[in-house]
């Protein structure tokens, strides 16, 4: 999902400071909300374990360049699940930051863009689960479909941003959208794929009950709201 160097033109790049800067501000109001409901140290905890895991599926895990940028397993819907909007959120941020200053430093232009990318499809699926799934429900007794509608609204929102940044960057052209079509048919496999990965490790945490209790998960994993 990086946006690649030359997509976007410097003169254009204003925008993507403006939603970077809006996204980064509602990212500080749940994550309030966050810290408030569980505490500073576990929105820490929850934090640093996500942005640990972002950074590994950046730049350890397997992604290949595909039509106008590349494909990436997120685990978008994971993290969440896992961790909460807050800490994926920050997770996000901090795991890309990391990769973009020590391992890919032409993406940093591009950086704001990037982060918008991934934080407004999270944003999306936060609200998204209020809505689909009962309150009652901890998250680890989630469905198939629902952990699909999750998987695919956050990688649906992926594919729809390095759209929009593309056409307002490059324009609109033959080569453009058959590059845009093969990118966002790649991210099917992933689609398909992250809500499998979703139910797996949320059936290893129903084994680790014990984590409840540490502060290094969302408290929703285990309990309903």
């Amino acid at each position: 999902m990086h946006i690649e160097p030359g997509v976007v033109d410097s003169t254009k790049m204003v925008l993507s400071y403006a939603t970077a800067a809006a996204s980064a501000g509602y990212l500080g109001k749940i994550a309030f909300e966050s810290m408030r409901m569980q505490g500073a140290i576990s929105l820490m905890q929850r934090s640093l374990i996500s942005s640990c895991a972002v950074f590994s599926f950046f730049e350890i895990f397997p992604h290949y360049p595909v039509g106008v940028s590349e494909v990436h397993f997120i685990l978008g819907s994971t993290l969440f699940l896992l961790f909460g909007a807050a800490p994926a959120g920050i997770g996000l941020v901090l795991g890309l930051a990391t990769q973009s200053l020590f391992f890919a430093s032409n993406d940093l232009p591009q950086y704001g863009m990037n982060i918008t990318t991934l934080l407004v499809p999270l944003f999306v699926i936060d609200g998204l689960a209020r809505s689909l799934i009962p309150q009652s429900t901890a998250y680890v007794d989630i469905s198939y479909r629902q952990a699909l509608a999750l998987s695919t609204a956050f990688q649906a929102g992926i594919v729809g941003w390095v759209t929009f940044w593309v056409l307002y960057g490059s324009g609109f052209s033959v080569e453009t959208l058959q590059n845009l079509a093969r990118f966002g048919g790649a991210y099917m496999s992933v689609i398909l794929g992250e809500p499998l990965v979703d139910l797996a490790v949320l059936a290893v945490a129903k084994f680790a009950h014990g984590l409840s209790r540490t502060g290094f998960v969302t408290n929703r994993l285990y309990s309903g709201a």
